[in-house]
């Protein structure tokens, strides 16, 4: 089995990353197959529970209440139609829902406890639950997890030196300390980044650098692709290309043998074969529907049949245990020992 380490140097990956393409692969997916079963993948779907209006001015986002992008300003929405879109994901062959709400922060109110019911609503659905609703304190990361979350996603989106260039209203800090209080919480890590936001090379390189040498590996680490839309400060930005997403899955892959490396946003402008090379590189991981909070993404059936193509199959709920169980286990045994 590949040694997991947690003290990656910049150069060290940057050697990495800037290796011959097909050694790249060849070497990402020689780990991928002795560490996970690579042709399986988790089938992710994310559903916007309160849409717009963020007072955050991430510049590539299109719910910044500063931009005028077209997208309206939506309420919360109702558990039952949370629990009616979760039924529909489980049918189309999805694992986990995936919760979005256009927060800066969690605010302890009405609309937690709602998101807070949704959690429990979602789980009885033997489906992992992860939510993303911006920065957390330690009691509210801990409330998600006595509700049940499995997972948590605040992404780094870039490098530390490059964020400022990107957002304004809240710092790198900020994120790594919400990411400190959902592990301190036993909840699942999902943290990755965007690529395409106009950063340089050894901006992506420290991006990885930081989420491979968290004190744990984040178990998902999502890479997305710029979907540019109309109205926000990196409209104009070009299309990334198709290496350039394989290279980051396939550094992600080497460094971080054991995560779910999830091929996310931008895959509407792949076609089936530019994503097959991004699974043989080690991805194992993807968001499916016909949307991804607000912008496009490839329908259920037309995911089903690369699957079918290529051999892919869809990877079961809580397949390493839930967050807690593992801790319990080893409660269990000691206990047992001691008695």
């Amino acid at each position: 089995m590949t040694e997991v380490r947690n003290n990656w140097t910049q150069d060290e990956i940057a050697e990495i990353y800037h290796s011959p393409l097909l050694d790249l692969v060849y070497r990402a997916a020689t780990i991928h197959r002795e560490n996970k079963d690579y042709s399986e993948v988790q089938i992710s779907s994310l559903i916007s529970i309160k849409t717009g209006g963020c007072t955050e001015d991430c510049a590539y986002c299109p719910q910044a209440a500063r931009y005028n992008t077209g997208v309206g300003v939506h309420a919360i929405m109702p558990k039952h139609e949370v629990v009616a879109a979760a039924e529909r994901a489980k049918a189309g062959g999805a694992s986990r829902l995936c919760m979005g709400a256009a927060w800066r922060e969690v605010r302890d109110n009405r609309d937690f406890d709602k998101v807070l019911d949704m959690v429990k609503a979602v789980n009885e659905l033997d489906m992992e639950v992860c939510c993303t609703l911006g920065m957390l304190t330690e009691s509210q990361a801990q409330r998600l997890a006595d509700a049940g979350l499995y997972a948590y996603n605040h992404n780094l989106d870039t490098s530390e030196d490059d964020y400022k260039r990107i957002i304004t209203t809240r710092t790198y800090d900020d994120r790594l300390r919400t990411l400190e209080h959902v592990r301190k919480a036993k909840i699942t890590v999902c943290s990755g980044g965007i690529i395409g936001l106009g950063e340089t090379v050894e901006d992506r390189i420290s991006m990885l650098k930081t989420l491979s040498n968290l004190p744990k590996h984040p178990e998902s680490v999502p890479i997305n692709a710029l979907v540019p839309v109309k109205g926000t400060p990196l409209a104009d930005q070009p299309r990334v290309a198709i290496w350039d997403m394989v290279r980051m899955i396939a550094t992600a892959r080497i460094i971080m043998p054991r995560t779910v490396v999830r091929l996310s946003a931008g895959r509407t402008e792949m076609s089936t074969l530019e994503q097959a090379f991004c699974f043989m590189a080690g991805a194992n991981s993807i968001f499916a529907g016909d949307k991804l909070l607000t912008t496009p993404n490839p329908a259920f059936a037309d995911d089903m049949a690369m699957f079918e193509l290529l051999g892919l199959t869809p990877r079961k709920a809580f397949k390493n245990g839930r967050p807690n169980e593992a801790k319990e286990v080893r409660e269990m045994s000691i206990n047992e020992v001691i008695g």
